[in-house]
């Protein structure tokens, strides 16, 4: 409870602890106060140690502790320098503090003896030696010039080092002379005492007026250790004439923006890792330059990187506690318990900054300490360990005691008793005990249950088994249920899937260790989606609306929040929610009117109630109904038309589907009249599934226009009418011919024919285009063969023809109801057929980039045409896209690429009767000249010839190819 937590006992915490502390000697205080303060329950008793050893507080002592504090009664250097350490204890544990040192400060008075009189060449430099007494802490240093108070200044010329206390003077002058002496002052608290040495003469000589390079005199330490977060000063100070400048600059990195610099001092504010490196001092005048370097190393006590915090364990458990810390050089750790060093032992294990206990024992509870250092601190961290050993405990986290599930779905039911060790679960519905499908009975632990199986007989036990239950919980007869949808997890969750109904009841979950037992129950209420209405009826039939009512289903544990209605027809066996008056049923209705329903139509109508788990089951359907009939509300669509015999006027349209019929005796009512006329004739199409209706009239015209428009009618009345549709009556053959008809021989089997087209004022019907009629002289026009064209075009080009042939030619124009009349016919003769013998004696010669290929001229016989010339496919490989080239002659020169190896080339004649057959010739490249030599045209076999040429081998492989 919130009580037993306020008034826990727990370990010494630190508030307080003793720091680092200078006595001077010869204070006018009389005593040290080191501090120490624990808060801890039961209240902290206080301990001290000096350098280890445990201080005996006797009564006559020098020590005595007021509350946690160590008072130290006239302090002495001899017996009470050294360091303290302050132990905090209660009945929970122990603590120690760290480690805080006792110094004295002092400083004695400089050596009595004279110094000796120092004398330089005015403009030489020179340097003082402070030779400061002994002394603690550190101090600063000035420089008396003939008497007090007149302190030499640090102007650039003069510096005084505050590591050595020595005067620098760059360049001696003639205000130089005098008597110096050095001024030590040690700071303590708020407690200042200086003390300053004999003089020392400093007298010239006479002027070096020479001028001489920078010599640096004062130097900072080659290596200069540090800790991160302090001032870091380097000092750099050189003789010459003139007196040098000192500069300062880091080797290794960029100048931190931390510096802060008069010429012989860098001093480097709040110092970090990044300030380590190599820096130099450069003296430099009109005469030269000099130079220093050394380095800057940083160092850093150590600091927690994670540290352990209290923790309560249960007995038995294992534990595992680790920190880390930072520093430079790297910290080591170490682990006190109750104030004494912790090394591995039976079950616990300690490596560096881990400490694993296995199986806690009570004994372990206890303070312990995880201490990391170096050689410049050491850093402490606390924490309680308590090791519990609890009877179960629900008091602070029962089982919840009203548990709500949806209807499918899953529950999970958390069973978390505070317990140590942690306690063996047990779950119960009812008398029912609950296990994992995958566990049995023998498995529970025995020191829980003693189960002993009940024989069955009966086999309606089906996958159950009874046993009893003989002690502990007084459950005298428990079913097990094995069901997959029951999971209970090691942590002794319980989960239900796949809800229904009968999970409804108590659940209780039973806990047990050693130390007790306990129990903690929750009522499982399951919550889903309505049950279904019950009762629909219709009444109030109308065309296009009903009245429904249902009675009110279960809710299931859940408030119905609206209601769904559905409705399926005799055209479809899915069912559609449908629109209701008002659109949103709510909860509490019991009724409600269905609109915009198809009249004449036969409905079943089922209700769903939903709510914020979702829609449940549906209602069982309500008898069969049909609306009423009412007038078609829907005009008939796809009206179009045309075709037919002569004097005809055919107008179609889409039958009108049982959705849109309305009622009985169904039909369609056409009416139309020729375009640019008033009245309007009509006619009546009865039976749903008519699509077209002809009109016959001698008045008709051929492909007259028609205005039409269609409505339906049924027993009721008639419907809307559609928009209004143009229909052309029948066509007829067209009535005139193409004239000026033409026909030019292209080659010996191809001719094109042109007209002029027939005027679209003269036509009858839609023109397809045109039909070109020819036949041989002397044949009759009735065996002439036939190409027709589509569209207006007005030439077409024939092929297929005789060659050297006489034919007539007419044209006519056509359209769907046939073809008109023919043109004046027309003659053409196609030309001789181009010669049939290829070129011959074909030879080749290379010359640099060109190919000169040349053969025999052809000669055309008495039925071949002339011939006009030559054309030549040229292709570099089977790859490549050829090249056509022409030649008037019997020769061509190509140019060819350096690279050329070989190519293919094919030769025909061309002339008005066409191409002949070509001539294929395999070219390799030669610096030589090959030629074929032809055999006999009538051998179109594949042949080679080898021709020796200035000792060079050529081959050719010519074959006859027709295209």
């Amino acid at each position: 409870s919130a009580r037993e937590l306020s008034t826990r006992n727990y370990g010494p915490v630190f508030e307080e602890q003793p720091v680092h502390t200078l006595f001077p000697e010869g204070s006018a205080e009389e005593k040290v106060t080191l501090s120490c303060r624990a808060r801890a329950s039961p209240p902290a008793t206080y301990r001290w140690k000096m350098n280890g050893t445990e201080i005996k507080m006797e009564p006559d002592s020098r020590y005595r502790l007021v509350a946690g504090d160590l008072v130290i009664s006239n302090p002495v250097k001899a017996k009470d320098a050294g360091s303290y350490q302050c132990v905090a204890s209660n009945s929970r544990g122990t603590v120690v503090s760290r480690e805080a040192s006792l110094r004295f400060g002092f400083l004695q008075e400089f050596s009595a003896e004279e110094r000796d009189p120092v004398k330089i060449t005015e403009g030489w430099g020179v340097m003082f030696a402070c030779s400061p007494p002994p002394h603690y802490p550190g101090l600063s240093y000035r420089w008396l010039l003939n008497e007090f108070p007149n302190f030499i200044p640090a102007d650039g010329r003069r510096f005084v080092s505050q590591t050595t206390g020595n005067l620098y003077i760059a360049k001696t002058e003639a205000s130089d002379l005098g008597n110096y002496s050095c001024f030590a002052t040690s700071h303590i608290d708020f407690i200042t005492k200086s003390v300053f040495s004999k003089f020392s003469r400093l007298s010239l000589a006479a002027e070096d007026a020479r001028q001489y390079a920078p010599s640096i005199k004062a130097r900072f330490p080659a290596d200069t250790y540090a800790l991160a977060g302090q001032v870091v000063t380097l000092e750099c100070f050189a003789f010459g004439n003139p007196v040098p400048r000192i500069k300062w600059r880091k080797l290794d990195g960029s100048q931190s923006s931390k510096w802060i610099g008069s010429e012989p001092l860098l001093q480097i504010q709040d110092v970090g890792f990044e300030d380590e490196g190599t820096y130099e001092c450069e003296a430099e005048n009109i005469k030269g330059r000099d130079t220093y370097q050394g380095r800057i190393i940083i160092q850093a006590q150590p600091e927690w990187l994670k540290v352990i915090t209290d923790t309560e364990a249960d007995i038995g458990s294992d534990l595992r506690w680790s920190c880390a810390a930072a520093g430079k050089p790297r910290p080591t750790v170490r682990w006190l318990r109750d104030g004494q060093p912790l090394t591995s032992q039976n079950r616990i294990e300690v490596s560096g900054g881990e400490l694993r206990f296995s199986k806690l024992v009570l004994e372990d509870s206890g303070m312990y300490q995880c201490v990391a250092e170096n050689k410049h601190g050491t850093v402490y961290a606390s924490a309680e360990l308590t090791v519990q050993a609890l009877a179960p405990d629900f008091r602070l986290n029962p089982v919840k005691r009203l548990i709500p599930a949806a209807r499918s779905g899953k529950v999970i039911i958390p069973c978390q008793p505070r317990a140590a060790p942690k306690a063996t679960v047990l779950w119960t519905k009812g008398t029912e005990l609950l296990i994992n499908s995958s566990r049995r009975p023998d498995l529970m632990t025995k020191a829980f249950l003693s189960l002993s199986p009940i024989s069955l007989k009966s086999a309606s036990a089906g996958n159950c088994q009874m046993y009893r239950v003989n002690r502990h919980f007084n459950l005298p007869l428990v079913w097990f249920f094995f069901l997959s949808r029951v999971t209970i997890t090691t942590d002794g969750t319980l989960i239900l899937q796949n809800i229904s109904k009968s999970d409804e009841g108590k659940y209780t979950c039973f806990a047990e260790n050693f130390m007790g037992k306990a129990n903690s129950t929750g009522i499982l209420s399951v919550r889903g989606p309505p049950g279904p209405p019950g009762g629909v009826v219709v009444r109030d039939i109308g065309d296009t609306s009903v009245q429904l009512s249902w009675s009110r289903g279960f809710d299931n544990h859940s408030p119905i929040a609206r209601y769904i209605v559905e409705a399926r027809t005799l055209l479809s066996s899915k069912w559609k929610q449908m629109r209701t008056n008002p659109v949103n049923i709510e909860g509490n209705a019991e009724t409600a009117q269905v609109v915009n329903l198809i009249p004449w139509m036969d409905y079943e109508f089922r209700v769903l109630a939903s709510n914020i788990l979702g829609v449940g089951e549906p209602s069982l359907p309500s008898s069969k109904i049909r609306t009423k009939e009412a007038a078609p509300t829907v005009a008939p669509s796809g009206l179009s038309g045309g075709g037919g015999a002569p004097n005809e006027l055919i107008i179609n349209w889409t039958p009108t589907l049982r959705d849109y019929q309305n009622g009985d005796g169904f039909g369609y009512i056409l009416s139309f009249r020729k375009k640019g006329t008033q009245g309007w004739l009509t006619a009546r199409v009865p039976h749903a599934e008519s699509l077209h209706y002809v009109y016959r009239n001698e008045s008709i015209g051929p492909y007259t226009p028609f205005e039409v428009k269609i409505k339906a009618y049924n027993r009721k009345g008639e419907g809307p009418e559609s928009l209004t549709a143009i229909v052309y009556s029948a066509e007829e053959e067209p009535k005139v011919a193409p004239f000026r008809v033409m026909a030019k021989a292209v080659l010996s089997s191809e001719m094109d024919v042109s007209w002029e087209p027939v005027e679209q004022g003269d036509m009858t019907g839609v023109l397809l285009g045109y039909e070109i009629r020819y036949w041989k002289d002397g044949d009759k026009e009735e065996a002439a063969d036939r190409v027709r064209t589509a569209g207006l075009v007005t030439s077409a080009h024939v092929t297929g023809l005789n060659p050297n042939t006489k034919y007539h030619v007419s044209v006519r124009a056509y359209n769907r109801a046939g073809t008109g009349p023919p043109s004046p016919s027309t003659n053409v003769t196609t030309t001789k057929p181009p010669p049939k013998r290829p070129p011959g004696n074909i030879s080749w010669t290379f010359s640099g980039s060109t190919v000169s290929i040349k053969w025999d001229p052809v000669v055309a016989k008495a039925d071949e045409s002339a011939v006009t010339g030559y054309k030549m496919l040229y292709r570099q490989d089977s790859h490549s896209a050829p090249t056509l080239y022409l030649a008037s002659k019997s020769r061509i020169d190509i140019p060819v690429p350096e690279d050329f190896t070989h190519a293919f080339v094919q030769i025909r004649v061309t002339g008005p009767g066409g191409d002949g057959i070509p001539a294929e010739v395999h070219i390799l490249r030669n610096s030589g000249t090959s030629m074929m030599v032809e055999d006999s045209v009538t051998r179109p076999v594949p042949h080679a010839v080898v021709i020796t040429t200035n000792s060079l081998v050529m081959v050719a492989l010519i074959r006859y190819l027709e295209l």
